[in-house]
């Protein structure tokens, strides 16, 4: 059995990456910043008009709320979801919007992807309502993010996951060389299995994975504790040339505004969601797709992007020093044409 390897103060990995590809791809990111376009979206959607679209859960929110059928545009639905799989979708031409959490366009730009983000959704309360929580090993002996000293702790460089690591160690006043971090996938149940083979000691996981980890490992001394960090970003970005193009960027605007309504449609029917998501879709049972629409709590859907991206200007900061990436300007990664489109479809009816 192949192990994860722990890293230093760097992932190897992701340092070897960066030497080889960081220089020419960064000189792609500024050829794409200055080709950005300005030009006003088109006020209608030319027939013929098709997306691409790697976003299974809006595509049922869309299906649900009865959304989808409102739109004057085809879609072509790709069964892709996260960071990873979207960009290399994106770089196989082979999509033209994703879903993904704050990391992911950031990691993109650096690569050299010329991506910009669309629409932006988060928590209220997002505090009290984490997306994950710091899940323990049986026995490692940590009540508190101050204990993390010393222990190995799982890392997914260029993911969310790894972004709250680092963050979480800001927090603590810790650094990396106060701990050992252990790259690793966070795709399924790797981070639940690192933990509970006792890998790591301390690893993120999703709200969806937590009851699953606790019931099953509970009873060996394995629990979750708070970071207390908000981790609650969400967004629809998109490959650069496709907001060039002036048929598909009046067709990314449609969505994104049925996007919204899909989203208020989800707060407004919980249990109709959970029975045609969670049940019918996931698979899982009635129960814990009521856990998951109580743990997420109600949306936010943003007006004014400037807090927005003082956020992600934060988040990119701490990253590019910590990852010995260069530091990029958090306002290119949004396409501000389509600020206000999602809150301003949540006037209407």
């Amino acid at each position: 059995m192949h192990l994860p390897k722990p890293l230093s103060r760097v992932s190897r990995t992701a340092s070897r990456y960066a030497r080889r590809w960081l220089p020419p791809l960064l000189f792609a990111f500024g050829a794409a910043h200055a080709a950005q376009s300005t030009a006003p979206i088109p006020d209608t959607v030319p027939p013929g008009t098709v997306l691409r679209i790697g976003d299974p859960k809006t595509q049922r929110a869309l299906e649900l709320s009865g959304e989808l059928r409102k739109l004057p545009f085809k879609i072509e639905w790709a069964n892709i979801s996260g960071g990873p799989r979207t960009i290399e979708a994106f770089r196989a031409n082979a999509l033209d919007l994703g879903s993904v959490a704050d990391i992911p366009p950031i990691h993109a730009t650096w690569t050299g992807l010329p991506v910009r983000i669309v629409a932006a959704s988060f928590r209220k309360e997002p505090i009290d309502h984490p997306i994950y929580k710091l899940g323990i090993a049986p026995g490692a002996r940590i009540d508190g993010i101050a204990d993390l000293k010393g222990k190995k702790i799982a890392y997914s460089p260029g993911q969310a996951q790894g972004a709250l690591v680092l963050r979480i160690l800001q927090k603590a006043g810790l650094t990396q060389k106060d701990v050992t971090l252990v790259e690793m996938p966070s795709t399924g149940d790797v981070y639940v299995s690192a933990l509970a083979n006792k890998l790591v000691d301390a690893a993120p996981i999703a709200e969806a994975n937590q009851p699953r980890y606790l019931a099953n490992y509970g009873h060996g001394g394995a629990k979750v504790i708070s970071h207390g960090l908000r981790d609650d970003p969400w967004y629809i970005y998109g490959l650069q040339s496709v907001l060039d193009d002036p048929a598909k960027a009046a067709a990314v605007r449609e969505y994104v505004k049925a996007w919204a309504r899909a989203t208020r449609w989800i707060n407004e029917h919980p249990e109709q969601w959970v029975q045609g998501y969670y049940v019918e879709h996931e698979g899982l049972k009635a129960d814990a797709g009521r856990y998951l629409v109580q743990s997420a709590g109600e949306p936010d859907i943003p007006a004014d992007w400037n807090a927005v991206i003082e956020r992600q200007q934060a988040t990119i900061d701490l990253l590019a020093k910590e990852t010995n990436k260069p530091r990029l300007n958090a306002a290119d990664l949004f396409d501000r044409r389509y600020e206000f489109v999602a809150a301003r479809a949540l006037e209407q009816p």
